[in-house]
């Protein structure tokens, strides 16, 4: 006789009632919007190699420092402009890759003064230069283009720039790239492995509005033809997604000097003139508490020499670095509902606590390849449960992320295919979330040591660009136990770990059914009514010792262990 944890009760044979539990586990999950990209592909090109690969025409050269000048003719939805690309030779070459898409022309690519050869491919470019640059070399070379760039159906879910306008009547423009990529409006070397140490972003925008970009305002210049240009500095490195422009009727208003880990910070808040009076109120019931709790767990925020802002969006939300975007009408939750379903969830506003939480985990720790993007939102996924234990208790904590559940649909890897700029499954959120909560659960159970883990994390990777390995390296390491078979099986496969409890006359046995090889979790077991026991489980069948353990009062966490239960 089999119990299910749904406690439905079926005599089948064992493939029959396996197949049947997945089946009930993918009943219970509700569709997420995915973020942009995460769609199945039925082939990937030689165009996709080009954006997702690293070829020796990208790690010929280590990109040290852009300044990016862009005009923005909001009537013709067109811009026009040149990025400097200042760089460090990492081997002797000739010839490199920049990207930009193709819809966008490249006018002149000039090195030392004059006009050099390139050549263009899908939505690559490739530089011949006139003489060999050394490997330790510095140079540098400038990109000039125009054109009309992709405008975004539904930001920011898909790429491109979003051109509207406020509620009077005045335009109200903004980037959104994440997973199609910055080269969609501006020329850069498109890959996350390798971030910019620093970078001016200069836009120009029609008299009366003003741009807001990442880092911090370092001038304003009137130009002819009724242009003002504003120049922002990024001190810190910044991944090619996150940088932004946000053009529009902008109201600035200081939230005042927060008292951080790492000294004074700044903050700042860009919004509409309507929403004003509103944001005041919002922001400084939500951004506070949010630093101080992700502080808390993380570690400073990461960029204190740029600041911390919230801009308005015409979009829902991005993590745009020392930037956040914001569009989620201010008020508490996901556009005003609990993606948990649980209540806890309608006590704050999602939309700052998520694409705040980016700062540490995509901004700060960024992977190297796209396919790996489940270190950004796996973790930031989590970070919002997390706020809520800061805010409401552990227990409430562990009632969110069981109700992020609802948002899985385990239909795809959570990791993409590497070198083809392919994310993985959507589940990278809310999946991810009960995973680093079941690792917590299973073998960090001293608070401040899971907080001092994930606080190493930030100081560990800081600015840097990561893989998979790296993480659950840094996880095992810490955690005093080999981590990946079990990352593995819930990053790299659709299916749930399984547990299978057998009672056979005077004896119980139990052991994992996975996908992988020596998947090692213990898990927490109790008859009805008594405290958890922590039971080591292996994929080997073996002895559960648990006094007065029957079918009947066996009972499994699967609030805290996202996982299958086949009892016999």
């Amino acid at each position: 006789m089999l119990r299910l944890i749904f406690g439905l009760r079926f005599a089948f044979s064992f493939m029959t009632r396996l197949f049947l539990l997945l089946a009930l586990v993918f009943c219970f999950c509700s569709h997420v919007a995915p973020a942009q990209l995460m769609q199945p592909k039925p082939g990937f090109t030689r165009a996709d190699s080009l954006r997702g690969g690293l070829t020796p025409l990208r790690t010929c050269y280590d990109i040290n420092y852009y300044h990016l000048d862009v005009k923005l003719d909001i009537d013709r939805k067109t811009l026009s402009g040149s990025n400097l690309f200042a760089f460090t030779a990492t081997q002797d070459f000739t010839r490199l890759q920049f990207d930009l898409f193709a819809n966008l022309n490249v006018d002149k690519v000039e090195y030392q003064g004059k006009p050099v050869s390139f050549t263009r491919e899908a939505n690559a470019v490739f530089v011949t230069f006139p003489q060999p640059i050394r490997q330790g070399g510095r140079a540098s070379f400038t990109v000039f283009y125009s054109g009309q760039p992709t405008v975004a159906k539904h930001a920011p879910w898909d790429g491109g720039l979003v051109f509207t306008n406020d509620a009077q009547g005045k335009p109200w423009v903004a980037s959104a790239c994440q997973g199609v990529g910055a080269s969609i409006w501006w020329p850069t070397k498109d890959h996350q492995a390798d971030e910019v140490d620093s970078m001016l972003i200069s836009i120009a925008v029609p008299k009366g509005l003003k741009d807001v970009s990442n880092g911090r305002l370092r001038k304003t210049t009137k130009l002819k033809g009724g242009y003002t240009r504003f120049d922002w500095f990024v001190s810190n490195p910044i991944n090619n997604y996150d940088v932004a422009l946000n053009v529009g009727d902008y109201q600035h208003f200081s939230g005042g000097t927060y008292a951080g880990e790492a000294g004074p910070l700044s903050v700042d808040y860009w919004v509409l003139p309507e929403n004003l009076a509103k944001a005041k109120t919002h922001f400084a019931a939500n951004v506070p508490p949010m630093l101080k709790s992700l502080e808390s767990w993380f570690g400073p925020y990461p960029f204190y020499k740029d600041g911390y802002k919230l801009v308005d969006a015409p979009h829902l939300g991005m993590e745009h670095q020392s930037a956040v975007a914001y569009g989620n009408k201010y008020q508490n939750g996901y556009l005003g509902q609990d993606r948990s379903n649980t209540g806890w969830g309608s006590k704050w506003d999602f939309i700052i606590i998520h694409e705040s939480g980016h700062e540490w985990f995509g901004n700060n720790i960024t992977s190297k390849d796209i396919a790996d993007m489940w270190v950004h939102e796996s973790f930031t996924c989590y970070s919002e449960a997390l706020f809520v234990e800061s805010q409401f208790g552990k227990q409430a904590a562990q009632e969110y992320i069981h109700g992020q559940r609802r948002n899985i649909r385990n239909t795809g890897p959570i990791i993409g295919q590497y070198g083809v700029n392919q994310e993985g499954s959507g589940d990278m959120y809310d999946k991810g979330s009960n995973l680093l909560n079941m690792v917590r659960t299973a073998y960090v159970p001293d608070d401040t040591k899971w907080r001092e883990i994930l606080r190493g994390l930030n100081k560990t990777f800081y600015h840097q660009t990561v893989t998979t390995e790296q993480i659950v390296g840094y996880l095992s390491q810490q955690i005093g136990h080999n981590l990946t078979p079990i990352f593995d099986q819930y990053l790299r496969h659709t299916t749930l770990a399984t547990l299978e409890v057998r009672f056979e006359k005077d004896k119980v046995l139990a052991h994992w059914i996975t996908d992988v090889t020596g998947f090692d979790l213990p898990v927490r077991l109790r008859t009805k009514g008594g405290e958890y026991i922590m039971v080591p489980v292996t994929t080997t069948m073996q002895p559960v010792t648990l006094p007065g353990l029957t079918k009947e009062n066996l009972e499994v966490d699967t609030q805290n262990y996202y996982i299958g239960v086949l009892v016999e």
